[in-house]
Parts: structure tokens; C-alpha cells; sequence
């Protein structure tokens, strides 16, 4: 036999070989006999089926498959074998993240078997080799796709198109046959389907399911921005006429059933732009010298039944998603800007938490239960605040709703005054407690009428802000307390202790401000962080510390296993104040209301299951929020290349920095190629890129003087241009 015959049969057998492993290991529980192999594999001439059998019984007598019956074969559990999370890079590779293993599995491009980037998988872990420090794999089986639709843009051909991705994780373009195509045009921006991915096809097969119009739009990547993550930006056209047809009336009948507080002086303190207000505060002084302070939240559960299409919709949402130029709400406008929304001059069913305080902020008393209110004034922060500020009644006509100046009754501006006085003595026993105190300036846009950024403000939170935040951090405290100690089934808001690995690098990136975090035990990580966090304030480097230092946190979650609030200091915390734009809250109104009517404890398999969605979709609306901000940032950007800005160094990889703008926070990158004065590298444990010759470094939190070079408001790219930098 000729060497190159040699050479082709060896291959045939191990092209065998890897498929009978592949077909017996992409279902490991079930057994096949050598035609459903042979089926699966493709062989139809004797001489394949021959040579499969033959390699059955080698393999069957090496151990290495198992035969369970007569001519019935099966995988052998393989200790290489793990499941996991694929991540994929924008190399086209990707690392998967298994709960078995220390390490990340490495995963060649060649390797990813047609897995997407978060897709949960099997993977095959390869011995390691001496030399090599990373683990390395192959995915052989997705076991669940973590998503089917893609965002991307429409390239026609004549008789069929290709979607190009917009997520740079997305490695392969997908095919569209011209009968799916529907009324997508050449360029235009679109969501497909992946339908299939044929055996031997190069790309997987689709379905244009929307088109969002041209690339560059507003209107265009606002809808991919949601589509991308799953999120919806209308509502069904039965939902919208279900929640239509409720009975939104206030009834002396449903009154009768309920505590009415509509005597008392209740109000409203939200941004001047809010359309819905959950919230209200009511406020009365007690003959006994206390006070009753009432955290009025909107009675959401009373209108949106379990079982019903309107609850379907709300728990799929699970979530109000705020949008740089838009609301996306979690329920019908009918009910969040109208039966829910406790606007002024208005009769309202509210669940509430009512509160007896002394002049300590101590609560010495407390009731939980449905109400109805009558909210007396709305009031922007602005306006609240010029009263804490100012002991006044007269609102200038400047910070006025009206738009006039006017004067508010002695008796609310008492209350303000009041509340005020016990908010700040609760924040300070919270910070005294070991709280965490993330007070991160928050980015704002001023948009024409049309939605274009005209410039960029930063919100910070004053008086008037955490006025409100200590009394719904009080009554969501409270109701988690009073059924955690009931040992029941209920939906917590948890904060697990940081992670020491992040909060040593937090410390290795500050040590160059001269800063430091005590990390010898828990109460002095969070003295130290609070003294970091009020020692940046109003220094250039106050959004990078406190991004990182957010970053070094745990993520905050919901669910029925209660470790305690860490960020909060609180060993009981829930999420009460909020049902017109989470889910949560509305679950925890019905296990608080079933609890109050001495209801049994609910089942916490149905719960948690509740709440891993919840912070699931929490998670999506949070990336969706930031990507429009990155998009407005772009676009903001557009109109001023020929400036030069000064900037903070925010983020060092090994294909460039990151710069953030001090004056608007905007954040472009510096790709490593386009420094020209030096070959640079990364150096990983100094956040650095470091020139080979000159040894110049560009570290995290330098400062530099960038200009933009490029905007693509598409990819939602910025690319600055180093001009030079301060040292």
C-alpha cells in the first residue's frame, strides 16, 4: 500500500473515531447501535459501516466506550468533561467558566464547535502539557443557546443576504434566505433569528424577525439596543387593551377595606421630569411629642392579578428600563403614569409602612398595610431642597414646577424640615454601622426637542435626595425584618461581603493617589472605603475611584436565601418601594399582604426561580441603559473634534487605553498601535503600557490630552488621538 493511501486511511479511521465519541457524547445518557451511528455520521458504502464496527469493538475493549446491551454503546463519564458558560473574546476565541474548575478553560477559535458567547456547553478539557499555563478545551456539546437573535446589519446579494452582527462577540455572520428576508432592505439595521445551523454550512441559517431602519438613527439603535438584550419597547397590542379595560376608579366599597390616611399631609418628592410617582411621604406631629411618618407606595398588586396577561407581561419585563431619551415601563401607561402614579390632588390605594419615631429617629411603633392617601403637593427635589436650605416657605420661580414663584403651607414646610432632620440622623447611624456610602455622580444629558445632546451635567444627590432614600431604605428595611423573623419564604435584596482578590487591585490603582484601604477586617474595609470615596469628591480622579470601587463590590441580587444587605450595613433588606417599575416589589406586596392575613409560607422553589429572573433582567436593563448613554456620549462627541480635552486614563489593556474626559465624563480609547513614539506593551500588574525603549508608561489614572478621532455612532465607538500627556 502507497504511503499516501496509508496516510488517507489512517485519517478515515480517525475522522471515525472522533465522530462515534461526538455522536455518543452529545447525549451520554442514551444508547445507539451501529446503524443510528453510522446514520448520524453519514456512512451509507459497507466498507464505512465495517470499519465503524471495528472501531466500536476496539474502542468497546480499551475502555473507552461502554456497551450496555448487545450491540449498544454508550459514553463512559469522562472526569475531563465540565459544563460551563462560553465567553467569547473579540479575537474570535473564548474561555469557558465552569464551576468545576479553578481555572478559565481556554478555547481556541477552531475549537468553539459552533457555540455562541454565552451559551451554556460541554466541554472536553485537553491534558495539560508541560510549558502550557492555560487549561484548554473543546466545546463538544451546547446544551442550552443563551440567546437566538442578533442585531446586526443587512449586506443583499441576489438571491439571498447576510446579517452582519453588531456584537463583536458574534464570530460568523448569518445566512438569510431571499424568502426570509421580508422587507429588510440593503444596510438596514435588523434582528434575525437563527433557525438552524446545517451540519456542513459556514454560516448558520435565519429569519429576519424586525427591521429598525437605517444605521445612525436614534429611533435605529435605541430599538437595537433593547433588541439586543432581549428587552421589549411596546407592549402587546391584548396587554395594552387589557390593562385599558380596568376598573381604575377609587370605590367608598374598596376604601371601606383599607386604613384611609386621606387627612393626613401627604406629598411627593421626584425628579421635575418624573411621570410616575410610587412614592409619597405623609407626616404628622403625635400628641406624645413622636412623630408618624407614612411611606406610601403605590398599590400596584391591587391591579395586576397573578394569572393574568398583565401580570405575564410585568414578570417578563420585570423591570422599567430607562434609556438616555426614553422610559420602556414595566407596565401600561394606564396604570404607571395614571391609576398607579400618586400624583397630586389625587385619591390613591397604596400599601403602605407607617412609622411612630421619637426625636432620635428611633421607630417605636409600626404598621403595615393597604391604605388610601390623597397626595396634598408634588415637589421637585430642586424645590424641596431650596426649602431645607433656605427654612423657607417661598419657592423662587426659578427652581418652580409652575414656572412662578410661590409659597408653600408652615405645615409642610415643618415636615420637610423634620424629615429632613431624621433622614440625617439615620444615615449616620447607617455610616456608623459600617454602610457604604456610593454617592457616584451620575451623567445627564440636556437633549433638544428633537433628542439631540446639547451638554452634558452631573446630578449629584443633596439633602433633598437622601430625604427620600433613608425613608425607602426605613420601610424596605422594616418589611424584610418583619418577615425574616417569621422564617418565611420571601424576596430579599441581598449584598454579599466584597471580593478580596478586587479590592487588593482596587488598592494597587489608588496607592497612586496616595490612597489606601485598610483590608485587616471587615469594619475597616468599610470605614476606609467611606473615607476614599469622601476624599475624592471634586478631584479628577473622583468617577475613576469610584467606578473601581463599585467594581470591587459583590453584585446586588434578589432572592429567598437572606446573607444580609453589606453595602447597606442591614441584616434584613427587601425592595418594597418601587412596584411601578420592578417586579420584585410587586412580589413582595403579595407575600407581605398573604403574611398579614396569617397566610402560610410560600414555596421558595417558585420564588428563587422569581428572583434569578428578576436579577437577570435587572442585569440586561443596566447594560441597555449604559449602552445608550455610550451612544449619547458619541454623539455628544460628533460636534466637538477639534478640541483638545483633558482626560484621566480609565482602563489599560493590551490593545490600548481607555481615556475618560474630565469635564463630561465621556470615554474613548487610545488603540495601542497609534502611539507612535515607542513600541508598547502591556504590563498587566501595573494597569500599564510600557514603551519597550523609552520605558515611558501610560498607567491607570494618569492624566493625557486627547482629541477625537473617530465616532461611530454604529459600533458605538470613540477613538481618541493622544496628543500628549502630563507627568
Amino acid at each position: 500500500m502507497s504511503r499516501k493511501r496509508k496516510r488517507a486511511e489512517k485519517q478515515k479511521k480517525n475522522e471515525i473515531t472522533k465522530g462515534i465519541f461526538s455522536v455518543l457524547e452529545s447525549n451520554p445518557s442514551q444508547l445507539y447501535n451501529y446503524k443510528q451511528i453510522a446514520s448520524k455520521l453519514g456512512i451509507t458504502d459497507a466498507s464505512g459501516r465495517n470499519l465503524l464496527i471495528k472501531k466500536l469493538t476496539q474502542l468497546k475493549e480499551r475502555k473507552k466506550i461502554e456497551e450496555v446491551e448487545r450491540g449498544k454503546f454508550k459514553a463512559i463519564a469522562n472526569r475531563n468533561y465540565y459544563t460551563g458558560i462560553v465567553e467569547v473574546t473579540g479575537r474570535g476565541n473564548a474561555y469557558v467558566v465552569s464551576e468545576g474548575l479553578d481555572d478559565d478553560i481556554f478555547i481556541p477559535s477552531a475549537f468553539l464547535n459552533k457555540a455562541f458567547h454565552g451559551d451554556e456547553v460541554q466541554v472536553y478539557v485537553f491534558p495539560k502539557r508541560r510549558g502550557r499555563k492555560k487549561v484548554e478545551g473543546e466545546i463538544t456539546n451546547i446544551i442550552s443557546r443563551k440567546k437566538t437573535t442578533f442585531v446586526g446589519v443587512v449586506q443583499m446579494q441576489k438571491n439571498y443576504a447576510f446579517v452582519i452582527p453588531s456584537d463583536f462577540r458574534m464570530y460568523t455572520d448569518i445566512f438569510v434566505p431571499k424568502s426570509k428576508i421580508g422587507t429588510a432592505e440593503h444596510g438596514d439595521k435588523v434582528l434575525v433569528e437563527i433557525t438552524e445551523w446545517p451540519e456542513k454550512a459556514d454560516s448558520p441559517y435565519g429569519n429576519i424577525i424586525d427591521v429598525f431602519g437605517k444605521p445612525g438613527d436614534q429611533d435605529t439603535e435605541m430599538h437595537a439596543i433593547l433588541s439586543e438584550y432581549g428587552l421589549p419597547y411596546s407592549f402587546p397590542a391584548d396587554v395594552e387593551h387589557f390593562a385599558n379595560k380596568l376598573d381604575t376608579s377609587i370605590t367608598s366599597e374598596e376604601i371601606s377595606k383599607r386604613r384611609d390616611l386621606r387627612d393626613i399631609l401627604t406629598f411627593t418628592i421626584d425628579p421635575k421630569d418624573a411621570k410616575d410617582f410610587d412614592d409619597a411621604l405623609s407626616f404628622r406631629e403625635l400628641d406624645n411629642g413622636n412623630f408618624e411618618v407614612g411611606i406610601h407606595i403605590a398599590d400596584v398588586s391591587h391591579y395586576v392579578l397573578p394569572g393574568t396577561m398583565l401580570d405575564d407581561e410585568a414578570y417578563n419585563r420585570a423591570t422599567s428600563v430607562y434609556l438616555v431619551d426614553r422610559v420602556v415601563p414595566m407596565l401600561p401607561e394606564i396604570l404607571s403614569n395614571n391609576a398607579c402614579s400618586l400624583r397630586p390632588n389625587e385619591e390613591k390605594y397604596t400599601f403602605s409602612a407607617m412609622f411612630e419615631m421619637n426625636k432620635k429617629a428611633d421607630v417605636v411603633n409600626q404598621w403595615f398595610g393597604k391604605t388610601v392617601i390623597y397626595s396634598d403637593r408634588r415637589f421637585a427635589y430642586e424645590e424641596a431642597q431650596h426649602i431645607i436650605e433656605n427654612n423657607t416657605v417661598t419657592i423662587p420661580e426659578s427652581l418652580s414646577l409652575t414656572g412662578k414663584e410661590y409659597k408653600v403651607d408652615e405645615n409642610i414646610k415643618t415636615a420637610i424640615l423634620q424629615l429632613d432632620r431624621l433622614a440625617k440622623i439615620m444615615r449616620n447611624g447607617r455610616m456608623n454601622n459600617g454602610a457604604i456610602s456610593f454617592d457616584k455622580v451620575e451623567v445627564k444629558f440636556i437633549l433638544s426637542d428633537n433628542d439631540v445632546p446639547l451638554g452634558v451635567y452631573f446630578k449629584e444627590a443633596k439633602d433633598s435626595n437622601k430625604l427620600i432614600e433613608e425613608f425607602m431604605l426605613l420601610a424596605n428595611k422594616k418589611v424584610a425584618e418583619f418577615i425574616g423573623k417569621q422564617k418565611k419564604t420571601f424576596v430579599y435584596r441581598v449584598h454579599d461581603e466584597p471580593d478580596e482578590d478586587k479590592l487588593m487591585q482596587l488598592n494597587g490603582v489608588i496607592s497612586k493617589f496616595g490612597y489606601n484601604i485598610n483590608m485587616r477586617s471587615k469594619s475597616t474595609i468599610s470605614n476606609s472605603l467611606n473615607s476614599l470615596l469622601k476624599e475624592v469628591q471634586g478631584k479628577k480622579e473622583q468617577n475613576l475611584v469610584d467606578t473601581l470601587a463599585i467594581r470591587s463590590m459583590s453584585k446586588a441580587i434578589y432572592t429567598t436565601d437572606n446573607i444580609g444587605h453589606y453595602g447597606l450595613a442591614f441584616d434584613y433588606y427587601t425592595h418594597f418601594t418601587s412596584p411601578i417599575r420592578r417586579y420584585p416589589d410587586v412580589m413582595v406586596h403579595r407575600l407581605l399582604q398573604h403574611y398579614l392575613e396569617n397566610g402560610s409560607s410560600a414555596k421558595e422553589e417558585e420564588y428563587e426561580d422569581k428572583c434569578k429572573h428578576s436579577s437577570n433582567m435587572e442585569n440586561l436593563a443596566a447594560n441597555a441603559e449604559r449602552d445608550s448613554i455610550k451612544y449619547m456620549q458619541i454623539k455628544f462627541m460628533e460636534d466637538h473634534k477639534d478640541q483638545t480635552f483633558l482626560g484621566v486614563i480609565s482602563g489599560v489593556t493590551e490593545w490600548g487605553i481607555y481615556v475618560e474626559i474630565i469635564e463630561n465624563k465621556c470615554e474613548g480609547m487610545i488603540r495601542i498601535r497609534e502611539i507612535k513614539d515607542d513600541y508598547y506593551v502591556f504590563d498587566e500588574k501595573q494597569y500599564a503600557l510600557v514603551g519597550e525603549v523609552t520605558k515611558n508608561m501610560y498607567q491607570l489614572g494618569d492624566e493625557v490630552v486627547v482629541k477625537v478621532k473617530n465616532t461611530d455612532l454604529i459600533k458605538r465607538h470613540l477613538d481618541f488621538e493622544l496628543i500628549n500627556d502630563i507627568q
